[in-house]
């Protein structure tokens, strides 16, 4: 078994890679790869989409290695392997993203990221640190992990879902923040798990362990 995280240029992958690695030879989940190889990709039995930075400028990125985005879509819808998209690679499964100007998404999970506006005027945004999980629906990543367990986040902009139910967890910061999304094959995480000690590498073992 094969699990490939997806090198654009996109922020640094290291302490990503090496949370994924540690939990797929705890449960012996196989190989964990960094790659931009669009051959690579297509093979993989799973797919992880970091990300950090602007939505435009991330997009542009990832579009810019040729063949990448076809690779992962092949992958994902085409053959139904699951896929974990994290920060601005969750951002990514949305229909558009409002940051800087209206620039698309992939449209996986119908939605708009907006930015974040707190009720309260005294929340700063960026949203940055620990919030606790809030589960809004049943997942098979989420084994283990339960309402009020902690996860790091640093956002400023959210996704807001069309349908409330691929809103699988949010936090509370001022009003409900999007923290997983969900629907078939496909999962996205707004906060770090590679950062996010106990919960963030329950959830990576427990996606690397996933058998849609």
């Amino acid at each position: 078994m094969t699990t490939v995280i997806v090198d654009y240029e996109s922020g640094n992958l290291h302490s990503a890679e090496k949370a994924f690695q540690r939990m797929a030879q705890e449960i012996g989940a196989g190989d964990v790869i960094v790659t931009a190889d669009p051959e690579v990709i297509r093979r993989a039995d799973r797919i992880v989409l970091p990300g950090d930075g602007a939505f435009p400028a991330c997009r542009a990125a990832l579009f810019d290695h040729r063949g990448v985005y076809e690779a992962i879509s092949e992958a994902v819808r085409g053959h139904g392997r699951p896929f974990l998209g994290i920060c601005i690679g969750m951002q990514m499964l949305a229909t558009r993203g409002l940051e800087y100007r209206e620039t698309p998404g992939f449209d996986w999970i119908a939605g708009t990221v907006a930015h974040i506006a707190p009720a309260d005027p005294a929340l700063k945004v960026p949203h940055m640190g620990w919030n606790d999980l809030v589960i809004d629906h049943a997942h098979p990543v989420l084994e283990g992990i339960a309402t009020g367990d902690h996860a790091y986040f640093v956002h400023s902009w959210h996704f807001e879902v069309a349908d409330p139910a691929h809103r699988v967890a949010h936090v509370d910061y001022g009003g409900a923040i999007t923290a997983i999304v969900g629907r078939d094959t496909i999962l996205g995480t707004q906060f770090h798990p590679e950062k996010s000690q106990a919960t963030g590498l329950r959830l990576i073992a427990n996606f690397l362990g996933w058998r849609p």
